[in-house]
Formats: structure tokens, C-alpha cells, sequence
């Protein structure tokens, strides 16, 4: 009652989300029984306080709206939040290099400068870095059902949390002192009565810290989903469709292949394409009849689109175990232990192996560059001359898509442990708290129907070989399984992160000041981080039709931090903090403050700087770390200025799906930031509420691969031999684009800006109840990145950037309105979540990324509709033991609009996929035995 009093005389409120953040900070401490007044801390700050409020905004998120959300997974909820923007990292996300994992991006940085936080503390990264270069905490490891809150920080921190929490900070909270016994299940289903989801937790407490002197939480859960294919929504419009001519596109889209685009140029075909030696033109082997549900008459090849193989949501099982102890030695002494495992296995169909692949790998001393090209030069693989299927009786280059070995599947199966063990209490008057944390992830990776190249190899062009000849095409059937038990193969990966940390922090009150007391807090902490991550089995040679992807490192951080909290007058709130981090090869001293004012009792001014940093990571910094990535772009040699060029260049030219090669670079330094707010919180009337708040982030020196146009023009690039001729003469190193390095290099900056809006109104309704109205809104109006004096890009607004965001785009705003309502035994909720219309181009300033078969921008004006959803739920409570729920997602059943650019989701945008599942139930209910 004491902390509900304190918090109803509070000043001014910081919501967000529809819930006030009422002052449950970070790591909330246990109170004396002397204290006059309650004191606890508050996110980004490790001094306690009376109030709620300090100078940085936070959002809190309780377990109320989480659980009320329908949302299957803690991740799940927070991508829908206002806050969170390109990088993100969605549960559909199948072809990416963290599939299975799901991650945030605050403010659209990257999922590396947001810190995750599970109770104050660290967590091993996920063991395979996004992209290839990107570190993260993956939140499928959280277990929602125990969850008690979630607060974010979203000016960054410098001194309590870590200098590298450049966008912010996500600090998920677990129940720590709960007493009873609780079961709660749900399921659910889609509209298509597909995509099932079932849930079921189980968690118990005993003991009270006052009366018992201690108290034991111990929670279980266990999640399952369906398997969702992009064929299940073959009746739901464009979704989850390759094919795109209905809808007035061209044939040569990015989720088609097998078409013969021109003279020496020809994508893999399931009934197999070889090349006439005399014209380079290439030819079919056979009829598409039987082969692809997508060939069309007329046209050369044998088109087929990746929708008949792709999954759009996983198949996923997870189980989560959490437990925690806590004993109260004596009245100034608390010593706690947690203990956390996850175990997730994920499993996404993709498109059958192309048998001419361009794979890219470490220099050796037979391949100093690096890469292997199946598909031409001298690396070719040639079908010979005596080859049944070969009807030139020279050997010929060959094109094909092997639907005779089958879709790959992507396993990954990710296993998660957590262990802290900790004091905190009272000792000469400071409170303190110490700890020691360990968490590991370990990820095992099987990817299967992969391709042993030497084999195909034997199989196509040796005679001599047991393997020889293999039947491509219609005539696959011939060929014997000892030749598929050869060929195809398991590729695997087993990686592991590891994180230890030992910490300890303290604060007290110092002298009296004007505006209170004084405050004072100070910090320490050591980390080591270590990463091995190689890359899948045979790909350290070219071996198989994948590239090598891979990363290591051992990484040592040692940092002290204090802080100071000055209320200098009863009006005037100052804060100051200062973090020093010493890695191996770095240091950095960092810097925040705050200041609040309080001119008026329902008014008040804040705005806080910081100063961030961080350290090259393993997979960008370690020489031995190498990632390939894919993504599309215009090619500048053949599609200058998004027009072909002349002498062969084509449409195909101006979106073209390119491979680059990134490579770990020691000489590369940190990044730095800084970091700045400035907003009012008002209560202009009694129950409304109001935040607004302008921030900028200024990321300098940042680590980026080259941009992917931008290599393409190097001299590097690899290019296939069908050149450009013009007037008769060849362009040497003109031909179609395979693959560029983009090395990793230290850009000019990134600078961000743009304004929040928080509004809460309360309705006291007499016999009605009570309702609450919010809406939070972000807008962005700026994302620009400099890659060099010369060279910037703005990408608000737009698409882009596809090299590092995903292709999930950039939108000018996002918000969310909800609502709740109570009555008697009823709860009734809504909320509504907006995504803004998006230009369909790479950057502002440039063309439109796609276009019709008429030439024209697409979509419509070249731009991605807004997107628009409803979310509903109803809770009833019957006693005191037991509860129903159900809820609604995409109540209106509104289909994600059409997407031709991005790759995470095929014609839609991944961060619009409850537009593509479509309407979705859940019904579940809670029993609370004591």
C-alpha cells in the first residue's frame, strides 16, 4: 500500500504500450523495515529513488498486456511495439542466418546495439551471428508465462548496463518471490484451421521472505507450433506467392528460376538445361509436364517459383525451465540463485540445390581466390561428351535444379542454459548487490538434401565414374540410389557461446541537498565472452553447394561505472554518470547525463546525452570469421541508372539477387555514439497523461560491410562470361553478376531522429467499471547513413537498407492504440497497430525498386501500402481460482499488402505476418490451485 501511495502522488508518468511505468524498476531490492519511504530503482539507474520518474523515457510493458496480447512468444509482442524497426529478426525468417532465432532492433539499428537483459543481467549471445556479422540475444529463450514485466530504456545506457547498449535496453524481468501453485494452457488456430500453437506452464512458490525467510519459484513450459507452408495460402492473394504475372509483374521475378533470360543466361531448371556450344544459347532437356506446377506455355526453360517448397512460419517445439531461490540470511542479508534452460528446435523447408552454385570459401592454395564457380569458367561442371542426355557430343555447361533430390530442410535446434548466483543486503549504509552469471547457448544445426560437388561432378563429366552418368530431368528415374546416398548429403554445424560475468554494484545517500538527498552509486564488472562458431560440414572447400559461413572469438571486458543523483532543488533533478570499459585492444570512457525539471506539479521537462561504444565483434573483427550473404540490388555495370544497358543488359539486371563475401578484419576500430532526448511529461487534466519526446542517435565510425552496388562495381566482382557487346565489341567483365566482396569497413555514421508520443487516459465508469485508452506513436524523421564524405543515404521512409535491415524496410511512423475495459469479472481489450506506407525504393532519391511487365513502378506508385490490424480479447474470471481467456489476432483479417522486394517473406513483408497467417484464435485457461 506504502509503494501505491508514493506512486499516486508521482508527479508525472511514463507509459507506453497502454501501461504506465509505475516505478517497479530494474532489480527492485528488498526495503528495511526502517526506511520511511520505499525505494527502488528505476531503469537506467542504479540509485533507488522515492519516485518513478528520472530524466531518461522508459517504457514498461506489464504482464497483464502480455499475456492478454495473444501473442505466442515473448518476442512475438515486442516486435509489434512502436519502438522496434529494421534489423528485427521474426520467427519467419527461414532463410536468414539466424533461422530459428528471434530478435529486436531499437530504433532500427540493429539488433546489436540493442542489450537484452533477463533480470538485470546478461546473455550468451545466439551462437550464429545474423548476417554473418551481427551479434544477439535471442528471446525465444525467455519463458513469457513467468515473465513480470518488461522495461525499455530507449535512450540508451552507459553506466549500469554497458556503453554498447547504443539504441537502448530490453530488460526482461521473471516473477521472484511468487507463492502457490498456477497452471495455464492455451491453443489456437488460424482462420484456415492451420498454423496450430499450443501452450502449457506450470508454476509453483513456496515461502514468504518475511515470515519463512525464504521463497523458491520453479515455472515449466512447453510450446509447439505448426509448420505453416507458403502453398497454404495459395487462396489468400498474393501471399506467400513466387508467382507474380496475375498481378501484372514479369515472369523473371526473385522467387522464380529456370528461365532462360537471353543469350548465355539461364537460371536451374528442374528438367535441366544444357548449352548449344555453337549459339551459347541454352536449351531444355525435356518438357516441363510433371516437373513444376509453375511452367507456362511458350516461354523457354522451365519456370518454377519457391512457393511450392518454402515454409512461411516453422515447425517449432520448445520447452523452457526456469527456477529461482532466494534466503534471507538475516535482516541486511539476501542471498539468491536462479538456474534457466531452453530448448528449442526449429525446422523450415527450402527450395531443392542447384547443382552449378557459386560458392565462396577461405583462400587456399587451389583456389587463392576463394570461391569456386560450378556454373562457368574453368571451375565449370560440364555435362561430357558421352553423356546419354548430351545430344552435341562435346562436353556442354548445364543448368539444373535438382527436384529429383528434393527441398532442403534447415533444423536448428538451439539449447540455452543460465546460472546466477548472488548476495545483496545492507552494510554500512550502502545497499549492494553482487553476483556471478553463466550462460552458454549451443546450436546444432542439420541441413539436409545438401550436394557433395564432387560427386555431381563425377556424375555429369567422368565417364569413369561409378556415378556416371547421372540423369537429369524426366529421366532422373534412372538413376540408382547408391548415387543419391553419394550425393546428397547432412550438412552440420555444432557452435556454442559462452558468457561469464561477476559483478557488483552499491548506492547510498549521501549529504542533504535542497531537493533531498543526495545519491550515489558505483559499479563493477568482468566478462568474457567466448564464440566458435564454424561453419556447416564440407564448406571449408567448396565441397557442397553452400558457402562458408563461420566465426570465432574470445573477448574480455573489465568496466567500473559511478553515478550520482543531484535533486538540487525541489524542482531540479541532475544526473551523472560515467562507465569505463577496458577490452584487449580498446578502452573507452563513457559519459551520460539528465536533468528533469518540475515547474509545475502536473508538468515537467527531461532530457538526458550519452556517449556510447562498441568494440569490433568477433565475427567482424577475427581474421578466420568469414559469412556470405545474399541480397538484391541494381547491378551498375549492366543496369545503369535502372535502365539496361545496351548490348544485353535486362530487366533481370536492374534486381539482381547477389552474393557477397564478408571477411574479419582486425584493423577495424569501434563505433562510437551519442545519444540525445528532450520531451515533457504532462497531466493536463486528472487521469490523462502525456509524454513527448524528441531523440537523435549519432552512430560514427560503424561497422558495415560495402554496401552491395557499391561492390558490385569492384574489381573483384564475379561475373558469369555472358558479357555486353556493343557495336561488336565485347565489354570484358560485364556478364551477369554472381558475387562481389564487401568487405567490412568503418563507414562515416548513421545518425537517427525522430519523436515519441505517449498518451494514457483513465475512465472511471461507477457501476461500469473502469477503462484505460493509450496510444504511443513513433515517427522517424530521419535514417540517414554516410558511407564516406561523398556518399549518403536516406533511408526513411524507404525499403531500404537491405544489407543490413533485412529488407523489412524503414516507415515514418508506427503506432498503437488500445484499449482495456473492466467490469465485474470481465476484462475487455483492443488494440490497434499501424505500420506506414513505405517507398519502394533502395534509398530516397533513387528509383523504384521494382517494376510490371509494362515497365512501370511497382507496387502501384512504387510504394508498399500501410498496414493496419485489429487485435481483440476477452478474460473472465469465475472465483478466485479460475480464469478463461480467448483473443483475436487480425480481427479484420486484413492481408499484409504486396511486397516484391523484400526476401524474408515471399510478396509480403515479414513484419507484417499476421496479414499473411490471416485471422487467429486463441482460447486458454488459468487455474491458481493455491
Amino acid at each position: 500500500m506504502m509503494m501505491e501511495t508514493v506512486l499516486s502522488r508521482s508527479l508525472r508518468l511514463v507509459f507506453s504500450g497502454g501501461a504506465a511505468a509505475l516505478g517497479l524498476g530494474l532489480l527492485a531490492q528488498p526495503v528495511l523495515a526502517q526506511d520511511a519511504i520505499q525505494r527502488v530503482e528505476i531503469t537506467g539507474s542504479a540509485i533507488k529513488r522515492a519516485t518513478a520518474e528520472t530524466a531518461s523515457p522508459v517504457q514498461l510493458i506489464s504482464r497483464d498486456e502480455l499475456l492478454r496480447s495473444g501473442k505466442a512468444t515473448v518476442s512475438e509482442y515486442l516486435q509489434t511495439l512502436t519502438v522496434d524497426g529494421a534489423g528485427s529478426l521474426p520467427t519467419g525468417f527461414g532463410n536468414g542466418f539466424a533461422a530459428g532465432s528471434t530478435a529486436i532492433s531499437l530504433r532500427g539499428l540493429g539488433a546489436t546495439s540493442t542489450l537484452v537483459l533477463l533480470n538485470g543481467r546478461r546473455m550468451a549471445p545466439f551462437a550464429r551471428a545474423d548476417d554473418g556479422q551481427k551479434s544477439f540475444t535471442d528471446l525465444s529463450t525467455v519463458p513469457m508465462q513467468i515473465v513480470e514485466r518488461i522495461e525499455i530504456l530507449k535512450d540508451g545506457a552507459s553506466s549500469t548496463y554497458g556503453a554498447d547498449a547504443i539504441a537502448g535496453v530490453v530488460n526482461i524481468i521473471l516473477r521472484k518471490d511468487f507463492e502457490g501453485l498456477e497452471v495455464r494452457g492455451d491453443t489456437g488456430s488460424s482462420r484456415y484451421s492451420d498454423g496450430k500453437q499450443n501452450k502449457a506452464s506450470l508454476t509453483y512458490g513456496r515461502g514468504n521472505l518475511e515470515t519463512d525467510k525464504f521463497n523458491w519459484v520453479v515455472n515449466a513450459e512447453y510450446f509447439q507450433s505448426d509448420r505453416l507452408h507458403n502453398s497454404d495460402r495459395k487462396d489468400r492473394a498474393h501471399i506467400g506467392k513466387g508467382d507474380l504475372r496475375p498481378y501484372g509483374y514479369p515472369t523473371n521475378t526473385q522467387f522464380a528460376s529456370g528461365q532462360v533470360r537471353g543469350n548465355n543466361d539461364a537460371l536451374g531448371s528442374p528438367a535441366g538445361l544444357i548449352r548449344n556450344p555453337t549459339t551459347l544459347d541454352y536449351v531444355p532437356l525435356t518438357s516441363c509436364d510433371g516437373l513444376s506446377r509453375s511452367s507456362q506455355a511458350g516461354v523457354t526453360g522451365c519456370i518454377w517459383h519457391q512457393d511450392q517448397f518454402r515454409d512461411m512460419q516453422p515447425e517449432i517445439e520448445a520447452v523452457n525451465l526456469y527456477t529461482r531461490g532466494t534466503w534471507q540470511v538475516n535482516d541486511s542479508t539476501q542471498v539468491y540463485a536462479e538456474l534457466g534452460y531452453s530448448k528449442r528446435n526449429t525446422a523450415f523447408t527450402l527450395v531443392p540445390p542447384s547443382i552449378t552454385p557459386v560458392v565462396a570459401f577461405p583462400a587456399n592454395a587451389q583456389y587463392p581466390a576463394g570461391l569456386i564457380n560450378y556454373g562457368s569458367g574453368s571451375t565449370a561442371i560440364l555435362m561430357a561428351a558421352n553423356h546419354p542426355q548430351n545430344i552435341y557430343g562435346v562436353p556442354v555447361r548445364v543448368r539444373y535444379a535438382a527436384f529429383d533430390v528434393g527441398p532442403s530442410e534447415r533444423q536448428a535446434n538451439n539449447r540455452f542454459s543460465r546460472f546466477v548466483i548472488g548476495a545483496k543486503g545492507q552494510a554500512m549504509g550502502w545497499d549492494y548487490d553482487v553476483g556471478y552469471t553463466h550462460s552458454q547457448s549451443k546450436l546444432e544445426l542439420n541441413y539436409t538434401n545438401m550436394l557433395n560437388m564432387a560427386v555431381v561432378r563425377a556424375g555429369l563429366s567422368d565417364p569413369t565414374s561409378k556415378y556416371f552418368p547421372y540423369y537429369l530431368g524426366a529421366q532422373a528415374g534412372k538413376n540408382p540410389a547408391s548415387l543419391y546416398a553419394a550425393m546428397a548429403t547432412i550438412a552440420t554445424s555444432d557452435s556454442s557461446t559462452k558468457l561469464d560475468i561477476l559483478d557488483f554494484k552499491a548506492s547510498r545517500e549521501l549529504m542533504p541537498l535542497p531537493g533531498g538527498n543526495l545519491g550515489l552509486a558505483i559499479g563493477a564488472e568482468h566478462r568474457r565472452e567466448k564464440l566458435d562458431n564454424p561453419s556447416l560440414s564440407g564448406t571449408i572447400d567448396g565441397s557442397i553447394n553452400s558457402s562458408y559461413v563461420a566465426a570465432f572469438g574470445d573477448s574480455k571486458v573489465s568496466a567500473i561505472y559511478a553515478e550520482l543523483l543531484a535533486p538540487v532543488l525541489k524542482t531540479v533533478e541532475l544526473s551523472g554518470a560515467i562507465r569505463y570499459d577496458k577490452y584487449e585492444k580498446f578502452n573507452s570512457t563513457t559519459p551520460k547525463f539528465g536533468a528533469k525539471w518540475t515547474p509545475l506539479k502536473n508538468f515537467a521537462l527531461r532530457g538526458t546525452f550519452s556517449k556510447g561504444f562498441r568494440a569490433p565483434g568477433p565475427a567482424e573483427s577475427d581474421p578466420r570469421s568469414q559469412s556470405t550473404g545474399t541480397a538484391t540490388t541494381s547491378d551498375p555495370i549492366r543496369c545503369p541508372n535502372n535502365t539496361p544497358a545496351p548490348g544485353g543488359g535486362t530487366s533481370n539486371d536492374c534486381e539482381a539477387s547477389v552474393a557477397a563475401v564478408k571477411v574479419g578484419d582486425p584493423n577495424l576500430a569501434p563505433e562510437k555514439s551519442k545519444g540525445y532526448t528532450l520531451g515533457i511529461v504532462w497531466d493536463p487534466i486528472d487521469n490523462l497523461s502525456l509524454s513527448l519526446d524528441a531523440w537523435k542517435i549519432k552512430r560514427t565510425n560503424e561497422i558495415n560491410p560495402l554496401p552491395y552496388n557499391e561492390a558490385a562495381t569492384l574489381p573483384t566482382a564475379v561475373r558469369n562470361d555472358n558479357n555486353l557487346v556493343v557495336n561488336g565489341v565485347v565489354i570484358p567483365n560485364s556478364g551477369t553478376l554472381l558475387l562481389s566482396k564487401a568487405p567490412y569497413r568503418n563507414s562515416s555514421f548513421t545518425e537517427v531522429k525522430g519523436v515519441d508520443l505517449d498518451i494514457k487516459q483513465r475512465l472511471r465508469l461507477g457501476d461500469w467499471g473502469r477503462a484505460t485508452v493509450g496510444l504511443t506513436w513513433s515517427h522517424v524523421s530521419s535514417w540517414l547513413r554516410a558511407e564516406s564524405a561523398t556518399t549518403q543515404y536516406q533511408y526513411v521512409g524507404t525499403h531500404g537498407n537491405c544489407d543490413t535491415s533485412n529488407c523489412a524496410g524503414t516507415p515514418k511512423n508506427k503506432g498503437t492504440l488500445n484499449g482495456s475495459w473492466d467490469i465485474a469479472a470481465w476484462n475487455l481489450s483492443a488494440t490497434v497497430n499501424y505500420r506506414d506506407s513505405m517507398k519502394n525504393i533502395y534509398f530516397q532519391g533513387g528509383p523504384c525498386a521494382s517494376r510490371l511487365a509494362n515497365g512501370n513502378g511497382a507496387p502501384g506508385d512504387c510504394r508498399i501500402p500501410s498496414f493496419t490490424t485489429l487485435d481483440m480479447s476477452a478474460r473472465w474470471k469465475f472465483g478466485n481460482q479460475l480464469t478463461l481467456f480467448a483473443s483475436v489476432n487480425n480481427v479484420t483479417d486484413k492481408i499484409a499488402p504486396l511486397d516484391p522486394l523484400t526476401y524474408g517473406g515471399m510478396s509480403y513483408n515479414p513484419m507484417d505476418a499476421s496479414g499473411a497467417i490471416g485471422r487467429y484464435f486463441k482460447v486458454g485457461a488459468h487455474y491458481k490451485f493455491f
